[in-house]
């Protein structure tokens, strides 16, 4: 990195931060604190949305999971759309009718204080975990790749965030994530056309796609039924919806950004601007990430993107064997790069028959350098079984870092930071609201002044914010970021949408009933997926599901003792 990297990195950070205090530095009470004051405009709402889901890990493993898998990863998101459709019609309406500042505060209202104080420590603790992974994500990389050290990292983003979440609350989170995004997607846009650009003279963007193609990375749509598949359009149109329908419905860190809206209609616009650009969004950095694998088609990359696992093995006793591997891999890459040129001058020709066997023979070199890459990983893992050889997480910073010109260096790197703490911001004034309002506001005996429950929430969410940074400083990778994150959630989030439904629409369900089957359902839960009985995607419908029928079948044998539910909701 050159002097001008570090230049706009330094700058780009401080001056969020800086904007972030000094736009929000006034807040009368806690309307002010958590619900910005109810004046945020729909584009502000939709921003702030789309930037708290699009955390660095995004934008480092999205385009990683699209090198190694292909564009199938989109499928995750064609709920989304449906979900934010019932959200709109069925959630924002009660929510505002009812003047809540937190989703659960809706769930002591319907049922009791016992079922509201379940759903927000379910909440505290995946999203506790998630925001300490959303620190600790881009940390392990840049960490890896700069030789930036770890514990370091972790506190500059999580100090960071901490400063202007814990001064201006939901305000300064929604006004600092419209200039994060702004920077995220310039500088994704700018890392596209220079991907474009570096590769050879007569390889257009439309012969990319078609080599892509060949390569069998543009398969999007995958029908089949099996559900230990993770990524079909089933599992996407009900598990992801499920998952979308939790997250953007019950979990606080989003249900905050659209209470902030002046009114019903402002914050229904921001959830379907979200659900209407989200899918393009993805797409598109999934489109990234493919353009990444074709561009290394023409230009060498290393058996493995993770430098820190290159490095373990090349100091074990297995160095030679290793070498041997990346001399073949460094002899596969011309191999390849021919291939491809022969298979480009095919399409130009348009000569179906050499189309076809040039095509073949990129099949059988692109297995060849997977069955490669797997070995590395096997060498690398019997050499030390603690460094992470799963190498997706690192396939783009390998590219900003070793192809990119000075300058766009920096603005990559603040791409990757701004995302971090714009979900981070989000995720830790949602777990200080629940912990001021549904836990300690909620179970105190005496009334305190607004200012004092305003200082109480900067003080959790100062607590939460070194708590994360704890949880970062601790953390393991996993296969890789933006599944773990989704997994995560998928713990939680099926029981917790399973209790907001049963709240909603079946006044038949009492408090008791539900509390029961939540508790006894996120055990199964826990169970299903230790036992891995299916994907995680199906965990949201599976947990949903289940605590709504257990719910009816204890509600069955207490109706008889017990008098009318009362519907608070109308």
């Amino acid at each position: 990195m050159g002097k001008i990297d570090w230049i706009i990195l330094i700058g780009t950070l401080l001056s969020i931060v800086i904007y972030g205090v000094w736009k929000t530095r006034i807040n009368k009470d806690v309307s002010d604190y958590v619900l910005g004051g109810n004046k945020s405009k729909w584009w502000t709402i939709g921003l702030s949305v789309m930037a708290t889901q699009a955390s660095a890990i995004t934008f480092l493993s999205t385009p990683g999971q699209a090198f190694h898998d292909g564009m199938g990863f989109v499928q995750f998101y064609f709920g989304l759309p449906i979900a934010m459709i019932i959200i709109c019609m069925v959630f924002i309406p009660i929510y505002h009718r009812l003047k809540v500042y937190t989703a659960y505060e809706f769930l002591e209202r319907r049922f009791d204080l016992k079922t509201r104080t379940l759903a927000a420590i379910l909440f505290l603790i995946q999203r506790g975990l998630a925001a300490g992974i959303t620190i600790f994500a881009p940390s392990i990389i840049l960490s890896a790749v700069l030789g930036w050290d770890l514990k370091t990292l972790n506190i500059i983003i999580g100090s960071l965030v901490i400063i202007y979440t814990v001064s201006g609350g939901t305000n300064a989170v929604s006004v600092t994530q419209k200039q994060q995004m702004f920077v995220i997607m310039t500088g994704m846009f700018i890392a596209f056309f220079f991907i474009l650009g570096y590769l050879p003279a007569d390889i257009t963007f439309t012969k990319a796609l078609k080599i892509a193609g060949a390569s069998e990375k543009l398969n999007i749509l995958d029908f089949s039924l099996n559900t230990q598949s993770r990524y079909t359009f089933w599992s996407g149109i009900t598990g992801g919806m499920f998952l979308a329908l939790a997250y953007f419905g019950t979990d606080q860190s989003q249900v905050q950004r659209y209470l902030s809206g002046k009114s019903i209609r402002e914050s229904q616009l921001g959830l379907i601007f979200n659900g209407i650009l989200k899918i393009p969004m993805q797409f598109f950095i999934l489109l990234v990430g493919v353009m990444v694998f074709v561009f290394y088609q023409y230009n060498p990359s290393p058996l493995n993107f993770n430098p820190a696992a290159t490095k373990a093995v090349l100091e074990s006793d297995l160095a030679d064997n290793y070498k041997i591997l990346e001399e073949s891999h460094r002899t596969l890459e011309v191999e390849k790069a021919e291939a491809q040129l022969a298979f480009s001058k095919a399409l130009s020709l348009q000569d179906e028959q050499k189309k076809q066997s040039t095509k073949e023979e990129m099949l059988s070199l692109i297995a060849r350098d997977r069955s490669n890459r797997e070995a590395a990983k096997a060498m690398i893992h019997e050499a030390n079984t603690i460094v992470e050889v799963n190498d997706k997480d690192y396939v783009f910073i390998h590219f900003i870092l070793n192809y990119l010109p000075k300058g766009l260096i920096g603005l990559l790197l603040a791409v990757i930071l701004s995302a971090a703490m714009s979900s981070t911001a989000s995720e830790l004034n949602a777990l200080g609201t629940i912990s001021a309002l549904d836990l300690y506001k909620r179970n105190k005996k005496t009334n305190m002044p607004p200012e004092h429950y305003v200082k109480v929430s900067k003080l959790f969410t100062l607590l939460w914010g070194i708590i994360a940074i704890l949880i970062a400083c601790v953390a393991n990778l996993f296969d890789n970021l933006i599944q773990l994150v989704n997994i995560i959630g998928s713990i939680f989030y099926g029981n917790v949408l399973g209790i907001f439904l049963l709240a909603f629409f079946f006044k038949y369900i009492r408090s008791n009933a539900v509390f029961i089957s939540a508790i006894l359902t996120q055990i199964v839960v826990i169970i299903v997926f230790q036992l891995d009985w299916m994907s995680y995607l199906w965990l949201n419908a599976f947990g949903c599901t289940f605590v709504i029928l257990l719910a009816f079948v204890l509600e069955s044998f207490d109706r008889l003792h017990k008098g009318p539910t009362v519907d608070v909701t109308k």
